[in-house]
């Protein structure tokens, strides 16, 4: 690597080095625990399954009780998890309305 690569950090709005951007990552990555309405922990890649239907702003859908939700990922909410359903473009849920399957 040479000494004049930075890459852009969008939480603090700064350029630095990859060095210090693997460090940042790592040590942010286990600061976090999002938990279920059950209580179990979630990790990137699990599967979930809803508890409530919810109704989707923007969608003109309703996603049913039961309805499983696959590979969601952890926003740096503590709350929130971002995931995908067909035909519903950039969906978040709330952890407290979602059970790990």
């Amino acid at each position: 690597m040479s000494g004049d690569e930075y890459i852009y950090d969008e939480a603090t709005g700064e350029w630095i080095s990859p060095d210090e951007a693997t460090a940042r990552a790592g040590a942010g990555a286990g600061d976090r625990i999002v938990r279920d309405s059950a209580g179990n922990e979630l990790a990137d890649g699990d599967s979930v399954i809803l508890i409530k239907d919810l109704k989707v702003k923007g969608a003109n859908q309703t996603l049913r009780r039961g309805t499983v939700i696959r590979s969601i990922r952890l926003t740096d909410d503590d709350q929130e998890i971002d995931c995908r359903y067909e035909g519903i473009r950039g969906l978040v849920l709330r952890a407290e309305f979602v059970r790990k399957r």
